[in-house]
């Protein structure tokens, strides 16, 4: 996988915890960020220079002069989450968006919520743009992708896990009492929650809106929540 960016490169060099998947780094020949490329020399990775025209063709995104070859992003196990004491979990249901994604990985990971839990289908994917947007923050949380979510939520309740879904139905998201091993579900952009998931759920919650406007960009909606939980 390509991850891009001065910021995004340079936080996975300070934290990243196995420097062995990192393939390489690739620099444009006028780079001259000395922190970045002090890192680089101090981690022993291979640094390649490369005319700009070609880390064009190599990122999708803006890459700033700099772009780094790392192994796939490897998803952790549902089996991993399952016997967490007092866990806290996000779950995403159909988000597409990976600036929402990256957004969301980044709010996690600042909270310490435990982890995320994607569907493999209609479902963004970790990719560049999510690493990019997550400015570092994609290789501290754990992903879990899984085939069905229905099925994974009745998994997470027999392992003593609440589930608190999102809708505009649902109670004002600061006069429940948050569970100690809870899950939040997030629905998609456009949609929420589908039915099946939020039949699901023990609580539905919902941000109240003031303005003219009926909703939130998912990641805001992520983390308003998000902080309400570690706040209770």
């Amino acid at each position: 996988m390509i991850v891009s960016g001065r910021n995004n490169v340079k936080e996975i060099l300070k934290n990243f915890s196995d420097k062995n998947k990192i393939k390489k780094v690739i620099c444009s020949k006028n780079f001259n960020e000395l922190d970045i490329l002090s890192l680089v020399k101090k981690l022993n990775l291979k640094l390649e220079y490369k005319e700009k025209w070609e880390l064009d063709k190599l990122a999708k995104n803006n890459h700033q002069g700099i772009i780094m070859v790392v192994e796939d992003f490897n998803y952790t196990p549902i089996e991993d989450f399952l016997n967490l004491e007092n866990g806290k979990l996000v779950i995403l249901d159909h988000l597409e968006d990976p600036h929402n994604l990256g957004a969301i990985i980044r709010t996690v990971e600042a909270s310490g919520i435990d982890g995320i839990i994607l569907p493999k289908n209609r479902s963004v994917e970790v990719n560049e743009t999510v690493s990019k947007t997550s400015v570092g923050a994609l290789y501290n949380v754990k992903i879990s992708q899984v085939g069905n979510l229905n099925q994974t939520i009745k998994r997470l309740k027999d392992h003593g896990y609440w589930i608190i879904g999102t809708d505009m139905d649902g109670e004002d998201y600061t006069s429940i009492k948050y569970p100690d091993k809870c899950v939040i579900v997030i629905g998609s952009e456009g949609f929420g929650i589908s039915r099946l998931i939020k039949e699901s759920c023990d609580y539905v919650v919902k941000i109240p809106m003031n303005g003219k406007i009926n909703s939130l960009n998912a990641s805001v909606a992520a983390g308003i929540i998000i902080y309400e939980l570690i706040r209770k």
